[in-house]
């Protein structure tokens, strides 16, 4: 059997897997200058020159969240969301690789610190300012694993939809086949993907981690253009995509909502409306000509369809694409019918056919098929805010481990000047395209066959569903990929993470009194990576249906910005002192706890919950993200009790501020 003639969904598996290969083999490949130390295991024997720095913390900061969870982000809420996390990002990242990261690096060397926790209990001068952090940044990186794991179970279960409905069917109670049917389960596919991140960690520890997250960061670098390019000629071209955002969604082009912009909506709104009860009734509904929304209606002279008995091609056929999801998700609508479960109604056809693809399937589209959104506005207020989340980095536990692998100082130059860049080449086309998806249609119904007010919409499926789209396998395939490849970069940093604390933070200093061999540590590392993988793996398919992705990410970023003030004041201010630390730790993370209760029990803690937080006395109005008040008080603590409580000693001042 030729490739070619594979089912849809198998051909794309056989590229994934293949993929998950090529990082098992480079594991084993690092295992030949491994050196059998903890500190090699741990920090590569410091020794990763500029190049691979900067590829692997690119790597392992653009995770699910960048990837799937910008586009499903702007699919909801519009070009608004790079200037609000791009464009921040690109500044205050490089700001803190330069204030935070060389500075951190020398101090590293110079005392031999492998984690974070192990700098704060010199600097502070208290040996027990791990009992409070070690638990903080813990659970403050479970969420952020979890987010990769679901990310690949999801793009997966949409990439290979199809492949096997005989070995992973997906029925409703009729019979007829759901979203996700045939698709690799969402269990079956994280396990996988968990297990080879944990094989080339196990085999070659922060070694291995640098060079797999280099090659997957030029994989999906290369990748991300790729997609750009192929989803935009499946929609008819850049301009016709963007042209049928503003005909349909024109508030995702801006982040204002004006008049025109609700008044357009209300009008699509009154369409689909109109479309889909005429579809019930077999009447035909009238189509408007391709172009702005002033065109006037014209007759259809297409038979009548009954949407409710409609049949969907299987997935893949034509390149249209039914719904999103991974077999096994327990529920989603049918891919067979329309009514309130997807935007889909009969295939239309009208003028532009034979035009191209993409142009000929803009065109096809008639009144009422696309479900318009209705407009969100971003304050100005919230977009300022949102500049405060970005100050995460400074606190990530796995940004720290690849700090410490810097050959040298100069290292960082190549970060601090091409990060930038980088997010701007991968959140840009990742952006446009979920803008894109709100107004794409393929095969004469809406590709993303939901929308956010929907009770099953999932904005994660969204950045696969546009890539399924694609009708040619292999090249979906690639692309799928390449997705999984940015989805994967950061989750082998981060077990690595947490295994170097639990080692060096917990077992060692509190267990073995700082007395462990260099052996025992490697053990007790490689040891603890299996149970942070295996709690990883089974809290996802717990937490698998709660929020999506953007969301939840920015709750965990709001509580590792919290921390910012902790570590900048520990490396630039000489009277911070340990109370003060301590008091800002406690202030910011308990705000943001009180936050998140606060909202789980309005919202439901099953729900997606809006990461925003109204100012003390104002509306809803001036609200802004959590990070924002959590920085604010932990600065607030720091300072008051740093000024009221005795400073540091003498010895620790010369020690981390030598030149005073």
């Amino acid at each position: 059997m030729l490739l070619a003639d594979l089912p849809p969904g198998q051909l794309q598996l056989w590229i994934i897997v293949a993929y998950l290969a090529a990082l098992i083999l480079l594991g084993v490949a690092s295992t030949t200058v491994f050196k059998g130390t903890a500190v090699d295991y741990f920090v590569a024997s410091r020794g990763v020159g500029p190049v691979l720095l900067v590829l692997s913390v690119f790597g392992t900061t653009m995770t699910a969240f960048a990837i799937q969870g910008s586009s499903g982000e702007a699919w909801k809420s519009g070009v608004g969301v790079y200037g609000k996390m791009a464009s921040w990002s690109g500044i205050v990242h490089a700001a803190c690789f330069f204030l935070v990261g060389a500075k951190l690096w020398s101090l590293g060397k110079r005392y031999g610190y492998q984690t974070q926790i192990q700098f704060f209990r010199d600097r502070l001068e208290s040996r027990n300012i791990g009992v409070l952090l070690f638990p903080i940044l813990a659970l403050l990186q479970m969420p952020y694993i979890i987010l990769g794991i679901l990310g690949a179970g999801t793009m997966i279960g949409v990439a290979t939809r199809g492949a096997f409905p005989h070995l992973f069917p997906m029925l409703d109670a009729a019979g007829a086949p759901m979203l996700g049917h045939g698709a690799v389960p969402f269990w079956l596919a994280t396990l996988v993907c968990t297990a080879v991140v944990w094989l080339y960690v196990w085999l070659g520890g922060a070694r291995a981690t640098a060079w797999a997250n280099g090659l997957q960061t030029i994989i999906f670098l290369i990748v991300g253009v790729v997609t750009f390019y192929f989803v935009a000629d499946r929609l008819g071209g850049f301009a016709r995509a963007t042209e049928m955002v503003q005909k349909y969604n024109p508030s995702k082009l801006t982040r204002a909502v004006t008049a025109e912009h609700q008044q357009i909506y209300e009008q699509r709104l009154a369409e689909w409306t109109a479309y889909q009860n005429r579809g019930r009734e077999g009447a035909v509904p009238p189509t408007r000509a391709a172009g702005g929304a002033g065109d006037e209606l014209q007759p259809r002279n297409t038979e009548p369809s009954n949407v409710e008995s409609q049949k969907v091609e299987p997935p893949g056929a034509q390149g249209a694409v039914q719904g999103g999801g991974s077999s096994g998700s327990g529920g989603g609508p049918s891919v067979q019918g329309s009514g309130e479960a997807s935007q889909g109604g009969p295939e239309v056809r009208g003028p532009g056919e034979g035009r191209g693809p993409g142009a000929a399937d803009a065109d096809r589209s008639s009144v009422g098929i696309l479900k318009p959104h209705k407009p969100k506005e971003m304050t100005e207020l919230e977009f300022l805010s949102y500049g405060f989340i970005p100050l995460s980095v400074a606190m990530f536990p796995h940004l720290f481990q690849l700090w410490l692998t810097a050959r040298s100082a100069k290292s960082f130059r190549l970060t601090v000047t091409l990060h930038p860049l980088l997010i701007m080449l991968i959140w840009a086309p990742c952006i446009a395209i979920g803008i894109w998806a709100t107004s794409a249609i393929a095969g004469g119904k809406p590709i993303v066959p939901f929308t956010p007010d929907m009770p099953n919409a999932n904005a994660n499926q969204v950045l696969g569903l546009m890539v399924a789209s694609l009708k040619n396998p292999y090249v979906s395939g690639l692309l799928a990929a390449g997705v999984l490849a940015a989805i994967l970069g950061g989750m082998d940093a981060q077990f690595l993470s947490l295994g170097s604390m639990f080692t060096h933070d917990v077992v060692d200093h509190y267990v073995k009194h700082d007395a462990m061999t260099d052996r025992q540590r490697l053990l007790f590392g490689r040891l603890f990576v299996i149970a942070v993988v295996l709690a990883s793996w089974v809290l996802t398919l717990v937490l698998r249906e709660t929020k999506p992705i953007f969301g939840l990410a920015i709750w965990c970023f709001s509580g590792f910005s919290a921390l910012f003030p902790l570590v900048i004041g520990a490396l630039y201010w000489r009277r911070m002192t340990k109370w003060g630390a301590y008091a800002s730790v406690i202030a910011g993370i308990g705000l943001g706890v009180y936050y998140y209760v606060k909202a789980g029990l309005e919202a439901g803690f099953s729900a997606p919950m809006e990461p925003l937080v109204p100012l003390p006395g104002l509306g809803h109005a001036w609200a802004v993200v959590p990070a924002c008040p959590m920085v604010l008080a932990a600065t607030a603590a720091l300072v008051l009790v740093s000024l009221l409580t005795r400073p540091p000693t003498r010895s620790t001042v010369v020690r981390f501020f030598p030149a005073g």
